[in-house]
């Protein structure tokens, strides 16, 4: 899939996932369960693949919670800074999302599991607050316990038919794409009243050019709005794209 074929799909998925939620979960709030939910399935995927290390042997969804020792656990936290267990990965909760009666707490829980992972670890105050902006028990969901799960099942199912292949291997920023679109569609003037304003990518790009022009190596590279990291990104791949 071309970049401009992925951006499409993206954009497409995107708007399914509105349909599916419309009428419940406004604009700017509909903005952090998609990015949170794409966020979710990263790390999932990431820390899978770090775990399983290109293994075909090893299936860690498929293994049970309790044969993860301490070492394993502690040597995968000072390594990746974070740990999710098998039954929390985002392809086991979205696997049973549409008929699990406690979707919302029960994601809660993992995402609290994750974020207190880091405990007592250099990586403590990366990870506080991760999921902070994705609240699964607010009213907006729904005023029913039913109605909450509905959509945030609607969300997760959503965001797993994005079939990009390794998120690292995607031709396009997800994340950036993903708040680009929201931002311009649902949240611009939601965004701009709190005082938010999303650079586009071809901007971003033009920037990230103009910065590492010529450049031989690079430090630091600073950006002190960094919003979604756009380019911070840019920046690196225009590096890393260098002859």
């Amino acid at each position: 899939m071309t970049s401009i074929q992925q951006r499409a799909a993206l954009q497409r998925q995107i708007w399914h996932i509105a349909n599916d939620v419309r009428g419940s979960v406004d604009g700017w709030d509909f903005k952090q369960y998609v990015l949170g939910t794409l966020f979710y399935r990263f790390i999932s995927e990431n820390f899978t693949s770090y775990i399983e290390a290109g293994d075909d042997s090893i299936h860690y969804a498929e293994l049970p919670d309790d044969v993860i020792t301490d070492d394993i656990k502690d040597d995968a936290i000072k390594t990746k800074g974070y740990f999710i267990y098998p039954s929390q990965l985002f392809a086991k909760v979205v696997a049973t999302a549409h008929t699990n009666e406690s979707l919302n707490t029960d994601l809660a829980a993992i995402f609290a599991a994750i974020e207190s992972s880091a405990n007592g670890y250099p990586s403590e105050t990366d990870i506080k607050g991760l999921f902070a902006d994705f609240d699964t028990t607010s009213n907006r969901l729904g005023n029913t316990v039913r109605d909450k799960n509905l959509r945030l099942a609607a969300v997760l199912k959503g965001v797993a038919g994005l079939d990009f292949g390794d998120f690292d291997a995607s031709h396009i920023d997800l994340f950036g794409d993903a708040y680009e679109f929201l931002i311009s569609n649902y949240a611009a003037n939601a965004g701009k009243s709190g005082g938010e304003f999303f650079t586009p990518q071809h901007v971003s790009r033009l920037i990230a050019q103009l910065a590492m022009h010529q450049q031989v190596s690079v430090n630091k590279i600073y950006d002190p709005a960094c919003g979604s990291g756009s380019l911070l990104l840019q920046a690196k791949k225009h590096f890393d794209a260098r002859p």
